[in-house]
């Protein structure tokens, strides 16, 4: 028995490691939950979680693999340790999942105990995406962005749709597990309804016309070039043109990537570069977002510059920054460890939730690159009157590896969510405009120069940008705790 529950561990793992991409085998995610949940049907609450935290460390290893392809080249072979240490962490939230699996299927009514722990996984995943130190790629719904799930996203978010991949999942496990198939095919029934529904109220649905013109521009300069001293010049020369080309489509918005500007002592401070951006937002009649740094008191910031024809309107300084890079928790006292010199760590955090007015006649909500995997971060900017969303990032760092791709499945998942464009300007790809509905009205792949043009419109809006992730995941946890409190007193009264 020990045997199989670690065989199907190892199968979950891998399943879900390959609904991500590059694979993107987006119907691997149910089969691999079921897998999953497979594993816990028959064990201890205790063995429920080492097997949880043995499949999370497989697929978090597999998942989260192209971090080495970030951090090698400055701690070499210790790259590969750092990422089975942080997949270690991470595998964490599975283990959790896995105990509350089992409380469930002990207690719960038995036609509830799989759509309770199908929410204990949504509320785990959750847990781990949030806050300083959260890491919120890899979540399940991210999967399903291509698919009629969804549809759910503008209802309930990423964790809704990880909640109905879930809700699958484990009653198909339940109907493997007992041979007993009517609470699966009601599960699925269940499914297909909500989102049968959801499909027919869906405001993105019938999108109107798009009229607006904007443009992201993909300059496409390597990572191994970007901070070398001759690097400013290229980088200035190289964007003013590709951005003077995208002017014949008349674009009111234009977004660069993430610190594409190298300006090591801050854009802020030198005047005569920043006057020759509002000449070229002039030159375009646009509202022009450039990422460089802002250095305020000796501290640095990664932030986006928004000029217009009028002059510099606003700095949006990154609030979440990157733990142990940008960012490093714990450095004073943890210098001990080897390579902490190598490691980044120097960045101060922004503050404000900047949402900001262009030409477009739209009010954009910046979030520079690690930020856009955070839904709430996202959510609480739509909150303020955000319309659009722009994403500004610097995959290069990622390589050709499974990253950028995995990074702009979540800038479809954010569109979902807020009913809003997305405009993505990554260093080199993938940049694009993502609609209200997820599709990808333009697209560049990785490295190409390229300048995206499209149109954009305003927000058909969701339930999800009026209720939030926050809203969402305590309502679940609610609610798998009601089910178990409540369906297990039910049973003990008639026993």
């Amino acid at each position: 028995m020990r045997a199989q529950q670690a065989c199907y561990a190892i199968v979950a793992a891998l399943l879900l490691a390959l609904a991500f991409p590059k694979a993107n085998i987006a119907w691997f995610a149910p089969l691999g939950t079921a897998a999953l949940f497979l594993a816990w049907e028959s064990a201890s609450w205790k063995r429920a979680f080492a097997l949880g935290w043995f499949a999370g460390l497989i697929f978090f290893t597999i998942s989260f693999w192209w971090w080495s392809t970030t951090i090698k080249q400055d701690v070499g072979a210790f790259a590969y340790l750092a990422v089975v240490a942080g997949a270690a962490l991470e595998a964490l939230a599975w283990g959790a999942a896995g105990s509350l699996a089992t409380l469930a299927r002990d207690r719960a009514h038995p036609a509830l105990a799989p759509l309770a722990a199908a929410m204990a996984f949504t509320v785990t995943e959750w847990l781990r995406s949030i806050g300083p130190l959260g890491a919120p790629f890899a979540q399940l719904g991210y999967t399903q962005v291509e698919t009629p799930l969804r549809v759910l996203a503008a209802y309930i978010g990423a964790p809704g749709v990880t909640l109905a991949v879930c809700t699958i999942g484990a009653y198909l496990a339940s109907a493997i597990a007992r041979r007993r198939w009517g609470n699966f095919a009601a599960a699925l029934f269940a499914v297909a309804i909500v989102c049968g529904i959801g499909w027919w109220a869906w405001p993105a649905r019938t999108l109107p016309q798009p009229t607006i013109p904007v443009a992201a521009i993909q300059g496409n300069i390597a990572q191994t070039l970007k901070w070398q001293p001759q690097a400013l010049p290229e980088a200035i020369e190289r964007y003013t043109t590709m951005t003077r080309a995208a002017i014949a489509h008349h674009p009111r918005l234009i977004v660069w990537p993430e610190t594409v500007i190298p300006a090591r002592d801050g854009l802020n401070n030198d005047g005569a570069l920043s006057n020759r951006f509002v000449q070229l937002a002039r030159e375009a009649d646009a509202t022009l977002v450039v990422g460089s740094l802002d250095v305020r008191a000796g501290r640095y910031y990664n932030a986006l510059f928004i000029y217009g024809p009028g002059g510099l309107q606003a700095i949006y300084d990154k609030r979440q920054l990157v733990p142990f890079a940008e960012t490093f928790p714990g450095k004073s006292f943890l210098f001990w460890l080897p390579y902490i010199g190598e490691l980044n760590g120097d960045f101060a955090e922004g503050t404000i939730p900047g949402v900001y007015p262009t030409l477009a006649g739209l009010r954009i909500a910046p979030l520079i690159c690690w930020e856009s995997a955070f839904g709430d971060l996202a959510h609480g900017q739509i909150d303020r009157g955000a319309q659009v969303l722009v994403v500004s990032t610097d995959d290069a760092w990622f390589g050709t590896s499974s990253g950028p791709y995995q990074h702009a499945q979540i800038a479809q998942m954010r569109a979902l969510e807020a009913g809003s464009y997305v405009v993505r300007a990554a260093a080199t790809g993938i940049s694009g405009i993502v609609a209200p509905d997820g599709t990808w009205q333009a697209r560049a792949g990785l490295d190409t120069q390229a300048e995206v043009s499209g149109e954009i419109g305003p927000p058909v809006g969701s339930a999800f940008a009026r209720i939030g992730p926050n809203r969402v995941v305590i309502a679940l946890a609610g609610l798998y705790l009601a089910i178990v409190a409540l369906s297990g007193v039910l049973v003990k009264r008639r026993a």
